[in-house]
């Protein structure tokens, strides 16, 4: 798009518009693709009259919807990027310049949308594996005892075919996704080996343990400044960041919660065991999941998580695995929505 009043002139039928303060280039063949549309009256009679303080013609629309505008103009279909969450502005939009064959194609966007939602199969399971963590504890100058603990380590995943559900649950979880648990092994010293974790515990004990509740509040808190956003279907500013763009700062060492696929959520994370010394689970990287001001400890108590939200949205169990009589030990459950 032209920058200045400079590069806008109009030679062999070439059209800038401003619209809502953007500017777009064109032809006139594209503006008159439907002569019945508002913008096919428009640019087939008299010029407009409204014009901005470089001679553009302007429209006062909204500016960044217009590209789809111009874009089935252009193409004469209707290609619109993943996860588009302003049907409800283009729709007006396209009303406003009475583009019809346009309608039609959002109403058959609408439709599918509405298919999917109502259609939908959920899957989720979550797998737990046992390591013992080796670390030093500083009982005196030059003093240190080795100390052993178990950690459990859950791998969730969450698979549903109404992305709009996931990321539901994904608010619910406080975006957490991908997250490393930081589990690779080092050793040092003379009490170090291939197998153990040898680490001296912190000096800074007071703050490791301020660093990790402070940690553990930031998790609900942001929890509940995501259930305050619009719902995925309200319209949002398309600048703005999504729910699949976010990318949240928790820990002293910089983890990030990644980007998520739209059907597919990965979760992994670690209780703190009560022997393991707050600074010795923040060096390692360790992360609890806290859902609702509750942190996760067990495979049952993520499942019983998404087995609220999932009977909330009108889903219903349709496999329990291991024991198809005993959903409160399940490892995997399976939903669908008809």
């Amino acid at each position: 798009m032209p920058d200045t009043c400079e590069t806008l002139g109009r030679p062999g039928g070439l059209v800038t518009l401003n619209v809502g303060g953007k500017l777009y280039s064109t032809t006139l063949e594209t503006l008159t693709r439907f002569p019945d549309s508002m913008l096919g009256a428009m640019f087939r009679g008299p010029q407009p009259a409204l014009t901005d303080n470089c001679g553009n013609y302007f429209i006062d629309r909204d500016g960044k919807t217009f590209r789809h505008i111009l874009n089935f103009l252009r193409f004469g279909h209707l290609d619109l990027p993943e996860g588009y969450s302003e049907l409800s502005l283009l729709r007006a939009e396209a009303d406003f310049y009475q583009i019809r064959p346009l309608l039609e194609a959002l109403r058959q966007v609408e439709t599918e949308r509405w298919r999917q939602r109502t259609n939908a199969i959920l899957h989720a399971d979550v797998d737990l594996r046992k390591r013992l963590l080796h670390f030093n504890v500083r009982r005196g100058p030059q003093n240190y005892e080795l100390n052993t603990c178990s950690l459990q380590i859950f791998t969730a995943n969450v698979f549903c075919t109404d992305r709009y559900f996931l990321a539901m649950l994904r608010r619910r979880l406080g975006h957490w996704e991908g997250i490393s648990v930081g589990m690779e092994e080092t050793h040092s010293g003379p009490l170090g080996d291939s197998d153990a974790t040898v680490a001296r515990e912190s000096r800074n004990g007071h703050d490791a343990n301020q660093e990790l509740q402070g940690w553990k509040r930031r998790v609900a808190t942001s929890r509940t400044s995501c259930e305050s956003r619009n719902s995925p279907g309200d319209s949002t500013d398309e600048d703005a960041e999504t729910d699949d763009e976010i990318m949240l700062d928790y820990s002293s060492e910089n983890a990030q919660v990644g980007t998520t696929r739209c059907h597919h959520l990965f979760l992994e994370w670690a209780p703190c065991p009560p022997e393991l010394p707050a600074p010795e689970y923040v060096k390692q990287k360790l992360h609890p999941l806290i859902v609702g001001g509750r942190e996760i400890r067990t495979a049952n108590e993520f499942l019983e998580e998404v087995l609220k939200v999932a009977l909330a949205q009108g889903f219903r169990v349709d496999s329990v695995f291991p024991d198809p009589a005993d959903i409160l030990n399940a490892r995997s459950l399976r939903f669908v929505r008809h």
